[in-house]
């Protein structure tokens, strides 16, 4: 399918943070039907992904994901699962594990609709207990060409059951004083503009994750509450910063792995429910900071 593009490069450049009242509409998932995702839409990641997470990520397997009474479900399940990929020899800890002893769900817009610079907004409800890690996230649309971290990343919302009453948001880079375009991964991987805000019990009520994205800056926020901000030029100044080119989203439910760490079986099956997915784009002539970010 042709890559249907919100890249939204405006023409009147934004700053991070536009007041309330001067955001339009732009796309929009509502889940206002019922069985899987629209395939307009959205697409999965399958098997074993990262960072050695015990989670089996199916594809189109309602069991894990689906849409049912206005919300997305995002169920993480108990179960023996084989692995197709299995190889007895394999030196990848993913071709290594025959039978994954747990599923769960992962879809992105990649290659559906992209998004740079604006308002992102989940309503989300997160699911409870040990070894959960449900995340909102973006990767640049570049990945495939570039790897990650050179990509970029923005972690809008995560959140590990064994921290229960905690949200993080991050985001990831490649150094950019590394010029060295053959290396990949930790090699030149850093962060920054990361926080953290406490949430009460936020797998009891949903509440509304966001980030205000512009050439400057890039802010986070639960509800009204920003509590995190990025200065886009960390990642370096000029085109060549990833986060002034477009990303996908990503949704999903790990389990365990390096963070989410070990898993209660007792609390399983468990359901991250996302109620609505919306991204806004400055109304026409409104305009914050104009710094271009070159």
């Amino acid at each position: 399918m042709r890559m249907m593009m919100f890249m939204m490069c405006f023409a009147a450049t934004i700053a991070g943070v536009v007041q309330a009242g001067e955001w339009e509409l732009a796309w929009s998932e509502e889940f206002d039907y019922e069985g899987l995702p629209d395939k307009n839409k959205w697409d999965y990641e399958e098997g074993f992904i990262r960072n050695q997470e015990m989670q089996y990520y199916t594809r189109a397997r309602q069991e894990n994901v689906r849409v049912e009474n206005g919300l997305l479900i995002i169920e993480g399940r108990q179960e023996g699962f084989s692995n197709p990929k299995y190889q007895p020899n394999a030196k990848s800890w993913q071709g290594q594990r025959q039978v994954a002893h747990y599923t769960s769900g992962s879809i992105n817009t990649l290659g559906k609709v992209a998004f740079q610079y604006g308002r992102l907004e989940v309503r989300a409800k997160m699911p409870q207990g040990k070894g959960m890690w449900p995340a909102i996230w973006m990767m640049g649309t570049n990945r495939t060409d570039v790897g990650w971290p050179r990509c970029g990343e923005i972690d809008i919302m995560e959140y590990v059951g064994k921290d229960p009453h905690r949200i993080h948001a991050n985001n990831h880079f490649a150094n950019p004083k590394i010029k060295d375009k053959s290396l990949r991964g930790k090699a030149v991987h850093k962060s920054a503009g990361g926080g953290k805000i406490t949430i009460n019990e936020p797998y009891k009520e949903f509440h509304v994750y966001a980030i205000e994205w512009g050439k400057r800056e890039s802010n986070f926020f639960v509800d009204d509450n920003r509590y995190a901000t990025f200065n886009i030029d960390t990642a370096g100044k000029g085109p060549d910063n990833p986060f002034r080119k477009p990303h996908y989203l990503l949704l999903n439910l790990a389990i365990g792995g390096s963070w989410g760490g070990k898993v209660d079986d007792g609390v399983l099956p468990q359901k991250y429910e996302i109620d609505y997915v919306r991204y806004y784009k400055p109304k026409t002539g409104q305009q914050t900071d104009s710094g271009d970010g070159k």
